[in-house]
């Protein structure tokens, strides 16, 4: 299987190499921008999958298709996890959200290989969904959660939750009083609930409220740690591979 990856960072699309090693798929060629991008596919036969980045140094990975008939299955691994997942979903894409998981990349691997005499060429309006990532539709958000308290249900407002994380398999919501309350929903449920402007997943583990945030300390191998107004209970640590987006969610 020729697979070819396209990522802007070059630590991620090394580690997306080494992950695919691990399930014994080569992937040699790795690009980093549009431009590089386009004249490779000028030059080069296509390949069989293509893990494709959509915000590239240069531009979105969509410009590809504006030049370029691919011909090649796509999947997307990508940090928009807040609107641009429902175009995927929308339009049946294949993606991975970043961090890469290694069980999610298998399952995505594994679904690859058990296509059988479909096409592989892309024949979706990448336009329709350079849309939404450019100007995301309105919508609602989730305003608040009712949790189970004994006999008793509670309302918590989206406002009074400082992070939401996962801890022994289930999910709870740290509330400004200092308190834990268990959701029902898990982490990856929630990407489509909770404004993107207000929350952000910094890892596989956790979203925080940027009204929360009280400080932000750089932290070991590239890493920051986040220290919220009132949870203490263990440390806040934005994922590597989220550094990046998550400066420039703050902003």
């Amino acid at each position: 299987m020729n697979v070819l990856i396209i990522e802007d960072e070059k630590p991620s699309a090394r580690r997306l190499q080494r992950m695919l090693k691990s399930l014994n798929v080569e992937a040699e060629t790795m690009l980093h921008s549009v431009e590089e991008s386009i004249n490779w596919f000028q030059n080069n036969e296509h390949p069989d999958l293509i893990f494709l980045d959509i915000q590239l140094s240069d531009g979105l990975s969509f410009e590809i298709f504006e030049v370029i008939d691919i011909n090649s299955a796509v999947i997307f691994t990508t940090a928009y996890d807040e609107y641009a997942l429902q175009a995927f979903k929308l339009n049946s894409i294949d993606y991975l959200l970043k961090p890469i998981d290694e069980d999610d990349l298998k399952a995505a691997v594994d679904k690859f290989k058990n296509r059988t005499h479909q096409s592989q060429s892309v024949t979706l309006d990448f336009n329709d969904i350079k849309k939404l990532l450019v100007n995301p539709i309105e919508r609602e958000y989730k305003k608040r959660f009712s949790v189970k308290v004994g006999q008793h249900l509670k309302l918590i407002n989206i406002e009074d939750i400082e992070c939401i994380f996962s801890e022994n398999k289930g999910t709870y919501a740290h509330t400004v009083e200092g308190r834990n309350y268990l959701l029902d929903l898990t982490l990856d449920q929630l990407e489509d609930e909770l404004e993107p402007d207000v929350f952000f997943r910094i890892s596989r583990k956790f979203y925080v409220n940027i009204n929360a945030i009280k400080d932000i300390i750089s932290y070991t191998n590239s890493r920051l740690q986040i220290k919220l107004n009132h949870f203490n209970e263990q440390e806040i640590i934005v994922a590597r591979e989220r550094v990046k987006d998550f400066k420039n969610w703050l902003e």
